[in-house]
């Protein structure tokens, strides 16, 4: 892969509202493919906003009609805002495309900044993203009163923390010992050109997400750097390190084209088999 390109795009004070980052998106998209820029990375941090991919559902929206962006990447439903670095690589792929390689790529760069910073992260079968591995269910807390065996997270396919008090929030999945997304991942590829791509918990308010269902999951939970770590953690310190990993990830990896016939889809799993020209991939 060639050199890759960083920019800065507005962090703080200096926050880039989500229309105007997917408008400078897409202008670097019809760049990249028509070989006018390199590949590129946008690094962000956005004001507080929901954003919903392709899959999301109706029931995983928040209750009180929160404005929500409707977007063109593939997953669910999402939110970005304050203390969360924001990352949209643009880059051009061979063809056909294999999406699910381009993810791992991210995840990969994603959890060896999380352990350059001592948190210690992983994927997880069948969802996208980089997690934090909870207990086992049998040595987890009980909450509320009930025991284990009748908790809902576990039994209730439709179980929603929304409506379930604070103690089973999304935010609180680290005092329950669950399993909790650190950085979630969202891409498009159209015209082989990569779009969309990361948000990596660094410092955020996560009761943010206790108003959705994070990407649909309802039996996990989310958290950040800072949460993990017990202490406070700034985009400053994180941004270098993300940057020298994505380089070290991206500019070093030997792309090949997805082989004929391979079903490259969703990257959480149970998508139909993403045409030649545009796929995406789960947050």
């Amino acid at each position: 892969m060639s050199e890759l390109r960083f920019v800065h795009l507005g962090f703080g004070g200096d926050a880039v509202e989500y229309q105007e980052a997917w408008e400078r998106q897409r202008e670097v998209h019809a760049a990249r493919f028509a070989d006018e820029a390199p590949d590129t990375c946008l690094l962000l941090e956005h004001p507080p906003v929901y954003t919903a991919g392709r899959r999301t559902e109706e029931s995983e929206r928040p209750l009180d009609g929160t404005p929500v962006v409707d977007v063109d990447r593939g997953g669910k439903i999402t939110w970005h805002g304050p203390g969360q670095l924001v990352g949209y690589p643009i880059l051009k792929l061979p063809r056909p495309v294999d999406v699910v390689a381009h993810v791992r790529r991210l995840e990969e760069a994603l959890i060896r900044t999380a352990a350059e910073f001592g948190v210690e992260t992983t994927r997880v079968e069948g969802r996208s993203g980089v997690w934090v591995l909870g207990d086992p269910v049998e040595e987890r807390p009980a909450l509320g009163g009930l025991s284990l065996d009748l908790d809902p997270r576990l039994q209730d396919d439709e179980f929603d923390p929304r409506l379930n008090g604070p103690e089973y929030a999304p935010s609180n999945a680290g005092q329950r010992r669950e399993d909790r997304k650190l950085a979630a991942i969202g891409i498009r590829v159209a015209k082989g050109v990569t779009m969309h791509g990361f948000a990596l918990n660094v410092n955020p308010d996560n009761t943010w997400f206790d108003r959705i269902v994070p990407c649909g999951i309802r039996d996990a939970g989310v958290t950040s750097l800072s949460a993990e770590l017990g202490r406070d953690l700034t985009i400053a310190e994180v941004l270098p390190v993300v940057e020298r990993h994505l380089r070290d990830v991206l500019e070093n990896a030997e792309l090949r084209p997805r082989a004929v016939g391979d079903a490259a889809g969703d990257a959480a799993g149970g998508a139909a088999p993403v045409p030649v020209a545009e796929g995406a991939a789960s947050a």
